[in-house]
């Protein structure tokens, strides 16, 4: 196995971020993080009821263009009910891609669904509108207005774009094949808060959208996701089951459906609102950081680092090194490189169809999605290291 590049890569990535230990991306506290929370603290509504999640709600409403967000625990649970409210049910397959985090098949799975792995495309890293779409036309039939899979007999109900690293999907195409073959589009765009395609938000363009704010994120609650809709039916709905369907009373307790107590807590709320009126200078200091890591790794062969599709705007969340095909078998060395020398380095994820819990789910040919799985290195992308 060649050295050479992962010397390099080594190198490349100490003229950036200097000679401190890196991870590869930590939150930062630096508006009114400690004021929104000592308020809390001082008002005693630590919990589920308080002025920040509905401050909060209405923030990410406002900065998404969405007509409606609902704060919930973690965008896991944020995808599992916007799932349900878009009548995915026992046995419905849904569409995702192959290189996504698990959680998005697990949300599927919560619905009791089947998840059917896609393809990705290797200018968005995303879905793959045109090979889906030729896909669905050769596995497919229309019964009743409704997708039904022919080698199964099961509908397919849904299609789940992943804004891979931040990177917007190509959502026009997605749109049409959903219009196409009659499937609900729901965004997981967990990882793409102040991402952009053409102009709008991403998580704006399906029945539903859905964020993340964990530790990791682009801004953090702690733990923490939201729900983006722009159906005011849909989003009564989804308040409705995530605060355990109950009715609204001063002293009963009285539950009208099967709810989950995926409610966000107001202290976790709190450190939102506080984090998402940095979130623009967060923004910037990360494309500046993609500025910086661009001037060293332009001058490399073999190794590219992977940029915004065409017309879109993304958060950069991570930034991503994507190897060419012929130094794929570099892809452990330079991990092993960089993280013994503690700037902490990360492959893509495992694809999901070849995780134990997923292996007899159906799945179409997934070489693109497989190439880029034994290509991908994920490198330091914390905000502030773009003020460098």
């Amino acid at each position: 196995m060649n050295n050479e590049l992962a010397l390099q890569t080594l190198d490349a990535l100490r003229r950036v971020l200097g000679t401190n230990p890196q991870q590869l991306h930590e939150p930062s506290f630096e508006g009114n993080e400690w004021v929104y929370l000592k308020d809390c603290l001082d008002s005693g509504y630590v919990s589920s009821v308080g002025k920040y999640v509905d401050k909060f709600e209405k923030d990410l409403a406002t900065y998404t263009g969405a007509n409606y967000a609902v704060a919930v625990v973690n965008g896991t649970a944020a995808l599992h009910i916007a799932l349900k409210l878009s009548d995915v049910s026992q046995d419905d397959e849904v569409l995702i891609p192959a290189l996504t985090f698990v959680a998005t098949a697990n949300a599927v799975t919560y619905c009791v669904a089947v998840p059917h792995f896609v393809d990705i495309e290797e200018k968005t890293l995303g879905i793959d509108a045109n090979k889906l779409r030729q896909y669905l036309a050769d596995i497919t039939e229309q019964k009743s207005g409704q997708c039904v899979n022919k080698k199964t007999g099961r509908i397919i109900r849904a299609l789940v774009p992943m804004h891979t690293f931040g990177h917007p999907s190509d959502l026009e195409g997605l749109i049409s094949v959903c219009q196409e073959f009659n499937l609900n589009m729901v965004e997981d765009a967990a990882e793409a808060i102040g991402s952009y395609y053409k102009g709008q938000h991403v998580g704006t363009f399906g029945l539903f959208g859905t964020l993340s704010f964990n530790g990791n994120k682009t801004i953090t609650t702690g733990g923490g996701g939201a729900i983006l809709t722009n159906n005011e039916i849909l989003a009564k709905k989804a308040k409705h089951l995530t605060t355990t369907a109950k009715i609204s009373h001063k002293w009963e307790f009285r539950h009208d459906d099967i709810g989950f107590n995926y409610r966000m807590p107001n202290i976790n709320a709190a450190l939102g609102c506080a984090q998402l009126e940095l979130l623009d200078s967060k923004l910037f200091s990360k494309r500046n950081l993609f500025s910086l890591y661009s001037d060293v790794f332009d001058q490399f062969s073999g190794i590219k680092l992977f940029q915004e599709p065409e017309n879109c705007k993304s958060n950069y969340w991570l930034q991503t090194l994507i190897l060419e095909e012929h130094e794929s078998e570099n892809l452990q060395k330079i991990l092993e490189s960089t993280n013994n020398s503690q700037i902490m380095t990360r492959p893509s994820w495992v694809l999901l169809n070849e995780l134990k819990p997923f292996l007899d789910y159906p799945s179409m040919d997934l070489v693109v999605a497989k190439s880029l799985s034994s290509r991908i290195i994920n490198i330091p992308s914390s905000s502030n290291l773009g003020n460098i």
